[in-house]
């Protein structure tokens, strides 16, 4: 009676600690999983063929994903969203704007244009990151409101400096009274100059990614375990992820044999690569003693400190890093889209991609690559469907277009509402 009395109370309380992993696991998930709802709600009302969406979803996560990605370093080092990174995207416009001026075109401009902007990215990383280190703890105010002080000295400089104190004789550039530059730039020079290097099907992409994915796994077990022996740390895991790829090549593979309208869909092979050795990047830092130093930073900067890590410097270097990050991300964006407007390309770079960040689940303490291309992929949806699902549900197109506003806005402050009230749930277990 006893042993029957036990294996009902260790079944009870396996099913209390599973339904508190999946409450867990809702809880974490709650913002990506309200607007993979919201997507779904939207692509139904815009009634919107499939192959467009999908087309557009393909260009906007592409030129989009590196600038999201760039915000990682900061919330590990625990410096929260860097609203800042619009410094980086004006440092990449500057290069941008000079190779058009000294007509550098293709695959060459693209890669002046980075060499260029480094320079002053690593700059203005290091200016943002000494100021943050003086306001400890309102590290994203801060730099919000550095994002608009250097806005004005930016359009300073393009509007009164550009002909005036900097020499600049380009008619098709410069203003016609000669003072500044023009509010649009054609980027014929660069344009599509990455993008247009290697491009692929979409059912080629599939297959071989597929393919690359579940070699690269099984070369992985036959090292591990084989090899050296050692065992599985999540062997369902691993085969959890081996079956997927497996099934994207199986998709890859039939659509290739069929005439489906989804092989009209090309993908820019060498963008998306850089976008993948950006993710790797993220990966392999995060295992370096400097990345210790920013997950440690990011934990407990007195600890940090104690321990013998010089915070204000770590700060500072995953600001540059940051930074850095945020004018290629800039200049691969601007290739994609062939115009700059001088003056608002940048302005709301801090802002879409702090909303991409955390529409993927991710918060101001916790980010990862996975949340960054999820909520990337679900905000650039909703961009796509909201404006013809504004017109076809009330009859306007304009509801859409400012909806896709107070997304941007609106799920910077429910997140960080959500943030401040999963910090008291934890805080009431814990006394509990």
């Amino acid at each position: 009676m006893s042993e029957m009395n036990t294996k009902i109370e260790i079944a009870t309380n396996q099913k209390t600690d599973y339904g508190k992993k999946v409450r867990q696991l809702l809880l974490d998930n709650v913002v990506p999983i309200l607007f993979i709802i919201i997507c779904l709600i939207g692509v139904k009302l815009a009634k919107q063929p499939p192959l467009y969406i999908l087309n557009e979803l393909v260009a906007r996560v592409a030129r989009n994903s590196f600038i999201v990605l760039a915000l990682i370093i900061p919330v590990l080092a625990g410096m929260g969203l860097n609203f800042a990174i619009v410094l980086g995207a004006m440092a990449g416009q500057i290069a941008i704007i000079a190779v058009t001026h000294w007509k550098i075109t293709g695959l060459a401009g693209f890669a002046t244009t980075i060499v260029m902007c480094t320079p002053f990215a690593i700059v203005f990383g290091y200016l943002t990151g000494k100021l943050l280190n003086k306001t400890k703890g309102q590290e994203m105010i801060t730099s919000m409101i550095l994002g608009f002080f250097a806005n004005g000295l930016y359009q300073l400089v393009f509007l009164f400096f550009i002909g005036t104190i900097i020499p600049m004789k380009n008619k098709v550039l410069v203003l016609t009274t000669g003072i500044g530059i023009k509010n649009t730039i054609d980027l014929m020079a660069i344009k599509y100059s990455l993008d247009n290097i290697f491009k692929l099907s979409m059912s080629k992409t599939l297959f071989i990614f597929g393919v690359l994915c579940a070699v690269g796994m099984v070369m992985y077990y036959v090292y591990k375990v084989i090899l050296k022996k050692s065992k599985m740390q999540n062997p369902v895991k691993y085969y959890v992820y081996l079956v997927i790829c497996a099934v994207i090549s199986v998709t890859g593979f039939a659509l290739m044999n069929t005439k489906s309208v989804y092989n009209m869909v090309m993908l820019p092979i060498i963008t998306f690569a850089v976008i993948g050795m950006l993710c790797l990047f993220n990966v392999f830092i995060v295992k370096t003693k400097l990345g210790q130093e920013f997950r440690t930073v990011g934990q407990d900067m007195h600890i940090a400190k104690v321990s013998g890590i010089h915070v204000d410097k770590v700060r500072v270097i995953a600001i540059i890093i940051s930074t850095v990050l945020a004018a290629w991300g800039q200049i691969i964006f601007l290739q994609n889209m062939g115009t700059l407007n001088t003056y608002g390309s940048h302005e709301q770079v801090g802002m879409f991609a702090a909303a991409a960040l955390l529409i993927g689940g991710a918060s101001v303490t916790k980010a990862t690559i996975g949340q960054a291309l999820t909520g990337t992929l679900l905000l650039h949806t909703l961009f796509i469907v909201s404006p013809q699902a504004g017109k076809n549900l009330l009859g306007s197109a304009e509801i859409g277009e400012y909806f896709r506003s107070f997304v941007a806005y609106g799920v910077i402050g429910v997140s960080l509402g959500l943030h401040a009230w999963k910090h008291q749930v934890q805080a009431k277990r814990k006394t509990s």
